[in-house]
């Protein structure tokens, strides 16, 4: 197996190795993931499995960087805290009972290492009568501050920094002040935030015709709104600092595997994984770029890869341990998973195919599709071994399988670092990049290094020319074919970010965190048009970010202002 390089060493030190009571670092990178293979396939035992044979091929399978779980995984499995998801979905009624029974669950999944995410629909508009007081009410946004504060004192398991999904319904009263909320420097630094929609408000948008705002808590409608203009203010306010995305919650629950068990209201931190209320989900990452091979997609390791993961992450989920008993009863009932890919980029390279063309998107198409079908075909078998979720004979699954859902495209943010590969389904940001949240360290594409070697036109002054450049396309001694190859994610138009996002989605049961970037002379009414197309596209949830807007970073050091996605698995969801 490789060595790992200097940024995979330094981001383990950093933020994943065991440490002592004093802080120091007690733990090698290949003992933590001798640490993690052995605790995982610790779970192989209650289903009659071989824990030594599983044991080894866990260890193989992260340490050649083939797949990683997400960050909770590596940083907790064999550990006191044990708790191994990243994702979690909380519910809010309106009562103060329940809101601040969320606020403290809040505190304990994020000292637990993972991200949360809520709907505040169902909270009274700001102005409401209390009964109780004869007072007013405040409103959702002034109780998201609440949450906001919170994630602001818990520093997750002392490595990670909370996260939150902040949703709230178009149809609520309060639906301007949501969408302007983050317009202020500051406001709900931790929280990534998504607008709710549905057909009754697309339909009244394509036939120019007012939607109702209802209160929540009688359910009557309080005024009409123009639906242009409110899509207006979204698109205003995410041209200006990236947030609000949204959320097309009728294509969501379209696919909802258990609608018995309930609605689904709200996803996690970065939108990749849209959950009922207490459901957890534990993700982890093919690394394509090492599925290839002499320029051809190396489909049977992919399938052994995929087939390998399905069954760690499964093992994962059973090996966990969760801070509130009701996220406990629920993982139980859906054993939702999320297996999902990252390195696209790099395999495109591998195989020859530009980020920006129809053969991307067909490939995009084509590779999740396979990925999709051997995951199903993994939660069957290990159905047959282990038995089906046990919510499975109230779900939408016609034949037994072990896991409500199999995959989901999340961002992958350190762990992208740690494999050495491109972040998640995005292209690259740039070719070489000083990384300032990892102690300035330099990190180039080395396979545009490969490549320029390769033809003759590399130098080290050209590499520094280039360093911290978002495209390369008018370098002239680049060749055209290998600019093509290393297209920047401002070099790639909108639309074909939208595009790829459908391919992936199209063969996705949950749901693909991606950014789509526009240049800093993007107007307001070209980010409409995205939402508009993504609409389209049938996506079921999106964000935009424009260069050289305000980058509301959530909870991070300040890493590259203009590298934005929402991201979960590391410092910010909106770095990548």
């Amino acid at each position: 197996m490789r060595p790992l390089g200097p940024i995979a060493t330094t981001v383990l030190h950093r933020r994943y190795l065991k440490r002592d009571s004093q802080g120091a670092v007690v733990e090698t990178p290949d003992e933590l993931f001798h640490r993690v293979a052995a605790n995982l396939a610790e779970a192989e035992a209650q289903f009659g499995g071989d824990v030594d044979a599983t044991e080894a091929q866990f260890y193989r399978l992260m340490r050649s960087l083939d797949f990683l779980p997400n960050s909770p995984t590596l940083m907790n499995a064999g550990t006191d805290l044990q708790q191994l998801a990243a994702c979690f979905v909380l519910p809010i009624e309106d009562s103060l009972e329940s809101i601040f029974t969320a606020v403290k669950q809040t505190a304990l999944i994020h000292q637990s290492g993972g991200g949360t995410g809520f709907s505040f629909s169902n909270l009274r508009p700001r102005g409401d009568v209390v009964m109780k007081s004869g007072g007013v009410a405040s409103g959702p946004v002034s109780f998201m501050k609440v949450f906001d504060s919170t994630t602001e004192q818990i520093k997750q398991g002392g490595r990670r920094r909370g996260a939150n999904m902040g949703v709230l319904d178009v149809s609520h009263p309060d639906i301007e002040e949501f969408i302007t909320a983050k317009r202020e420097e500051g406001v709900l630094r931790n929280f990534n935030l998504s607008v709710a929609t549905d057909e009754t408000f697309w339909e009244a948008l394509e036939s120019g015709t007012a939607y109702n705002l209802v209160n929540p808590r009688t359910g009557a409608v309080v005024r009409q709104e123009d639906p242009e203009v409110i899509l207006g203010l979204i698109a205003a306010a995410a041209w200006e600092s990236g947030d609000p995305g949204m959320l097309f919650l009728d294509r969501i629950n379209e696919d909802n595997p258990v609608p018995t068990l309930g609605r689904i209201e709200a996803t996690n931190p970065c939108g990749e994984v849209p959950e009922l209320p207490y459901e957890a989900c534990i993700l982890g990452s093919v690394n394509l770029g090492q599925h290839a091979e002499r320029g051809e997609v190396d489909w049977e390791k992919l399938r052994e890869t995929v087939h390998l993961g399905i069954r760690l992450l499964d093992d994962a989920l059973e090996m966990s341990s969760f801070p509130i008993p009701e996220i406990e009863t629920m993982v139980r009932k859906t054993r939702r998973l999320g297996l999902g890919v990252m390195g696209f980029h790099d395999m495109l390279v591998d195989v020859g195919i530009p980020y920006d063309s129809d053969e991307a998107v067909e490939f995009a198409s084509d590779l999740m599709e396979f990925v999709h079908d051997e995951a199903w075909v993994a939660s069957k078998q290990l159905a047959d071994e282990r038995g089906p979720f046990p919510a499975w004979v109230e779900s939408t699954h016609e034949n037994p399988v072990r896991n409500a859902t199999t995959t989901a495209i999340a961002p992958t943010g350190t762990i992208s670092l740690i494999a050495n590969c491109s972040s998640s389904i995005e292209p690259i940001y740039n070719v070489a990049y000083t990384k300032h949240v990892l102690e300035g360290l330099e990190i180039r594409n080395e396979r545009f290094v490969d490549r320029a070697k390769e033809r003759g036109f590399y130098s080290p002054e050209l590499l520094q020319r280039i360093h911290d450049r978002t495209s390369i396309q008018d370098v002239p001694e680049i060749p055209d074919d290998v600019k093509q190859l290393f297209q920047t994610a401002h070099d790639v138009p909108a639309e074909q970010h939208l595009r790829i996002q459908a391919a992936f989605q199209e063969h996705v049961d949950n749901a693909v965190s991606k950014t789509v970037n526009v240049p800093q002379s993007a107007s307001v009414e070209d980010i409409e048009d995205i939402f508009h197309s993504a609409r389209r596209y049938g996506l079921k949830g999106m964000t935009v970010f424009r260069s050289g807007a305000r980058a509301e970073q959530v909870l991070g050091d300040s890493p590259l202002k203009e590298e934005c996605v929402r991201e979960c698995d590391y410092v910010a969801p909106r770095e990548s």
